[in-house]
């Protein structure tokens, strides 16, 4: 085999992976949403991490590489509750490969109400946290 040959074979796995990686995103999506119609968001959660580890001590390679697929794989999603889908999509991407990690809901004090989804794995926030402004108010 040549080098353009491997090259080639290279870039048809890397486009096959990417493919692989968003059509789970897309899958955990919907599938997330109908389960949200039916079940509070706790028990949600509970389901995503069904039969996985403990938390991990420290950041595992490729969890913010796989925030930031999600993150714009979900982007033609509606704006209204974005945060929240995306956080639960990402838990659950991470607890298949073994990775427990919290969704937090947060509020922005004072003013107008607002409120915001993300995912810690430990003090690293995966997903955006919003502007900095959101005190979490619950873990999950």
């Amino acid at each position: 085999m040549t080098k353009a040959e491997a090259l080639a074979r290279d870039a048809r796995l890397s486009a096959f992976a990417k493919a692989s990686l968003a059509l789970e995103i897309v899958t955990a999506y919907v599938r997330i949403r109908y389960a949200l119609r039916r079940a509070d968001v706790r028990d949600v959660v509970a389901r995503l991490r069904a039969g996985n580890p403990t938390p991990p001590e420290s950041l595992e390679h490729g969890a913010v590489r796989l925030a930031r697929a999600v993150h714009r794989t979900l982007a033609f999603t509606p704006r209204k509750s974005r945060c929240l889908l995306e956080s639960l999509v990402l838990t659950q991407l991470l607890a298949r490969r073994g990775i427990a990690a919290s969704v937090v809901i947060g509020v922005q004090p004072g003013g107008e109400f607002a409120a915001h989804a993300w995912v810690e794995l430990g003090p690293h926030r995966l997903l955006p946290s919003g502007n900095g402004s959101f005190e979490p108010l619950v873990r999950l």
